[in-house]
């Protein structure tokens, strides 16, 4: 698994717990939690696709 892709999984997984936690302790800020879990989902998955494709495609050296 690329580093990026790990780093951005790790932060969404501490992002998702920081939100449950918060909406538990009855503070609305948990929203904000939830919206930083949805963009380093997104770049998690951005990541792994982009080294997918990297290693999938042939190098064309001219």
């Amino acid at each position: 698994m690329p580093r990026l892709a790990l780093y951005a999984l790790i932060v969404c997984a501490l992002a998702v717990t920081a939100a449950v936690v918060s909406f538990v302790q009855g503070n609305w800020l948990g929203i904000v939690w939830v919206l930083l879990a949805g963009l380093s989902s997104n770049m998690a998955w951005y990541y792994f696709k982009k080294a997918r494709q990297n290693t999938a495609e042939p190098s064309v050296t001219r």
